[in-house]
């Protein structure tokens, strides 16, 4: 385990949903006797604002997805552009086929007492730390998980004051959106509405 992140700040969970609004891919990580998983989704979403809830597709065929269903807790992340090589190997091996798979794509965990054992990865811009809400008809049919979201952080160079603040930050915090091929996009310029202020 490393140490805890210097710029790590709670989010309150009535804003938690901003940290997944603008559709980022994330990492999804579990743990379970012991044995820790991280795999990349590009399928996850604010669904709830009170609790705060969110939503994300994780394949039968995944590793992670087993420990999540049987912790019934796991954290979401939103890794960013300096992360990206570590999010796509995440993404394309499996700790199935390689229990070593952690190591070899770079990622290092830690843990906070809110996320109830669920572990954190190092180095992202946000993190949010889920009771699984079992839904047996969805998780099957559909790859679908809902979490309850139980406490949230983001790294204050990127998210302040209840935003994103990429505009400002340096671009390797940039969030990652990935459309196929090993092609990602990081987050854009901020475009304001003329006249709108953004609500804290």
């Amino acid at each position: 385990m490393t140490t805890l992140p210097p710029h790590l700040a709670s989010v309150p969970l009535p804003k938690a949903y901003r940290l997944l609004n603008h559709g980022p891919t994330v990492l999804v990580s579990a743990r379970h006797e012991g044995r820790a998983g991280v795999m990349t989704a590009a399928w996850a979403c604010a669904l709830d604002l009170v609790p705060a809830r969110l939503t994300v597709v994780i394949s039968k065929a995944s590793a992670t997805r087993r420990l999540l269903e049987a912790s019934g807790r796991f954290a979401v992340q939103v890794p960013c552009a300096a992360q990206l090589q570590m999010a796509y190997a995440l993404g394309t091996s499996s700790l199935a086929t390689d229990a070593d798979k952690l190591a070899h794509c770079g990622a290092q965990l830690f843990d906070l007492p809110e996320a109830q054992g669920a572990p954190l990865v190092q180095g992202c811009a946000a993190w949010l730390a889920c009771r699984l809400l079992p839904e047996p008809h969805n998780q099957q049919a559909y790859d679908l998980f809902i979490g309850e979201v139980e406490a949230a952080w983001a790294d204050t160079r990127a998210f302040a004051g209840g935003h994103w603040r990429f505009e400002h930050a340096d671009p390797a915090w940039r969030s990652l959106h990935y459309v196929a091929g090993g092609r990602f996009y990081a987050t854009g310029e901020a475009l304001d509405v003329p006249g709108v202020s953004l609500e804290e």
